[in-house]
C-alpha cells in the first residue's frame, strides 16, 4: 500500500468539496480548483468527518503510481484554496529589472526588446521592487509553471551570475579564463 496514498486528506470547515461526473471541485477562500482523476482511482468523500480518501483497485504498477499521485494532487488543491502558493524570484545584473504593465510582467534583462509575460488565469504577479518578482495563486502547477517561464526568459549564467533566479537558488559559479604568463 502506498504510504502517501493511504493517508486521508483532511480539510477545514471553510472548504467545500464536490465530487461528481468524474471530477473533484474544491472551493475555499483563495479560489476554486477542479481536477479530473484517473478513472481507476476510487475517491471516497466523507462530509461529516471532513476527509477524502483515495483507494486503488489492485496492486498493479500503474495503479500504485497513480494512487499516491492522485492523493497528492488533491492535497495540493486543498492547501491551495486555504493558503495559496507563492514563488519568489530575484533579478541580478546591472540594468536588469521587472515591472508590471497592467496585469502582465515586463522584463528588461539584457535583450534588445522587453519580454512581456502575461500570467495565466488564477495567477497574480507582484513586483515589490524592480529586482523582485512574487508569483501567487491557488493552483500549485500554474504558479510553478509561470515562475519557471519567467526564470527561463533569462537563466542565471555561471560567470557573473546575471539573470533571473529563484529567491534561495544557489548558482554554481565558474572561474573565467586565466591567461598563462609567457608563451607564444
Amino acid at each position: 500500500m502506498s504510504r502517501i496514498g493511504k493517508q486521508p486528506v483532511v480539510y477545514p470547515a471553510n472548504v467545500k468539496v464536490l465530487i461528481g461526473e468524474g471530477k473533484i471541485r474544491v472551493e475555499g477562500p483563495k479560489g476554486k480548483l477542479e481536477f479530473a482523476p484517473h478513472p481507476a482511482m476510487q475517491i471516497k468523500h466523507d462530509d461529516k468527518a471532513r476527509k477524502i480518501e483515495v483507494t486503488r483497485p489492485d496492486d498493479e504498477r500503474d495503479n500504485r503510481a497513480l494512487h499516491g499521485l492522485t492523493r497528492s494532487l488533491i492535497a495540493n488543491m486543498v492547501e491551495g484554496v486555504i493558503k495559496g502558493y507563492e514563488k519568489r524570484l530575484k533579478i541580478e545584473g546591472i540594468g536588469y529589472q521587472a515591472r508590471l504593465d497592467k496585469k502582465s510582467l515586463e522584463l528588461t534583462v539584457g535583450y534588445a526588446n522587453k519580454i512581456v509575460l502575461a500570467p495565466p488565469d488564477g495567477v497574480t504577479v507582484e513586483c515589490p521592487d524592480p529586482t523582485t518578482i512574487v508569483v501567487k495563486g491557488a493552483d500549485k502547477q500554474k504558479v510553478g509553471q509561470y515562475a519557471a517561464e519567467v526564470r527561463a526568459s533569462r537563466k542565471p549564467e555561471p560567470y557573473k551570475g546575471k539573470g533571473v533566479r529563484y529567491e534561495n537558488e544557489q548558482v554554481r559559479r565558474k572561474e573565467g579564463k586565466s591567461f598563462a604568463s609567457g608563451g607564444a
